[in-house]
This record gives C-alpha cells, structure tokens and sequence, in this order.
C-alpha cells in the first residue's frame, strides 16, 4: 500500500510539474479563459474543469494503454523488461532530470492551439471542454513529452500500470483548471495572486525535480548497470 501511494503521488506530481511548464500552462490558462466566460454559473465552471480533467486524462491513458500493453503483451518482450528495466530506468531518468534542468532540448515548437479552437468548440456547450481537454493534452510540447514518456511511461511499464498512473497523471496536468474552476464554484479571492506565483513555483520545482531525477537516475544505474 505504501508503494502504491508513493507511485500515485509520483504520477500526481509530474502531472503537476508538467501543468506549470511554460507551454501546457498557456494551454491551461486558454482552457480558463474559455470555462471562465460562464462565471456567472458556478456549477457549470466547476463541470467544465471537471470535464476538461477528464479529456486530458482520456489522452494519456490510451496513449498508455498502447505503450504498456504493448510492451509489456509480448511474452518475449515482457520477459526482456522484467530483465533489463532496471537498467534502462537509470539512465531515463537522468535523462528527464537533464531535460527538466535545461541541460537537454527536445524538438517541437510547443505552439499551443490558439482562439480559433475554443470559438470552434464552444457551439459544443459543457462537452467543448471535453474536447479541449483531449486537444491541449495532445498538444506536447518539448517538456510536456519529455515528462510523460520518458518519465511516466516508463514507471508506468515497470508497474503494469497502463490506466492508474496515467489517469492521475493527466487530473495532475489539468489542477490549475480545476483549482479556478473550483475557486469558482466556492467564490475564492485568492486566484490571481495564486497565479502570480505560479511561473516562480515553476521554475524552482522543475530545478528541484530535475536535481532529484538525476542524483536516482544516478543511484540506480550504479546498481542495475554497473553492480556496485
């Protein structure tokens, strides 16, 4: 049990650290934007971040699904990952820690998708959060891919996880819409200063996170890899 706890809150926390990096925060932000024009119903706000955590969950637990059943089907495959994950999670994780810390760049341009969507989608009623829930998750930019498959996927392999991790993984991406929608929903005062600290939380956290993957990352290929 406690080994279940410290994975969902792993999972939980590079949702989080993915949902205050520079490119899905915007998209967070333009997913405010749009719940927010109904402020004047709380409930509705609420339903629509809601429904918004649910699409970007939706993303990543299918795009899992594929990844770890996959990997993890194959009776030959799966033998080869019992034997050698270990190994190869080392070596990933210094890999997300470098990409965290800067010291490594993926390709992509992280656009996020623009005003032209949410007009699209908000004939749609409740369900255009849905929709821009599923459309920002699938929107990786260099960060948000680094995060999820060479962080979560691999965790996710290595414990058979092919729903669990990645559906509070994406509720974790999707928090600061929940947060607004549920400041909302509860008439809080606290928003904007909240979000006037988020870009300094951000770049701290992703610091600390970075350090952290490495000095594990590290640790495990000096006892997997070279034995010691």
């Amino acid at each position: 049990m406690p080994e279940l706890v410290a994975l969902i809150g792993t999972a939980v926390w590079l949702g989080i650290l993915t949902s205050i990096s520079p490119c899905p925060l915007a998209s967070n932000i333009a997913a405010i934007s749009y719940i927010g024009r109904d402020v004047q119903s709380t409930k509705r706000v609420f339903l629509m971040g809601l429904l918004y955590a649910l699409g970007r969950s939706i993303v990543y637990v299918a795009l899992a699904a594929v990844l770890v059943g996959s990997l993890v089907g194959a009776p030959g495959l799966s033998q080869f990952l019992q034997k050698y994950i270990n190994m190869a999670l080392g070596p990933v994780l210094v890999l997300a820690g470098m990409i965290l810390l800067g010291l490594l760049e993926l390709g992509g341009s992280g656009r996020v998708v623009g005003e032209g969507l949410q007009r699209r989608v908000r004939s749609w009623g409740l369900f255009g959060a849905l929709a821009l829930g599923v459309v920002f998750a699938l929107s990786f930019c260099p960060v948000s891919a680094g995060l999820f498959f060479v962080s979560l996927v691999p965790i996710a392999v290595k414990e058979g996880s092919p729903v669990l991790l990645p559906l509070v993984y994406g509720v974790g991406t999707a928090l600061p819409v929940i947060g607004f929608a549920l400041g909302v929903a509860t008439g809080a005062r606290w928003l904007g200063a909240a979000y006037n600290r988020t870009t300094a939380f951000a770049r701290g956290a992703r610091v600390v996170t970075g350090l952290v993957f490495v000095v594990v990352g590290v640790y495990l290929s000096l006892i997997y890899v070279y034995g010691l």
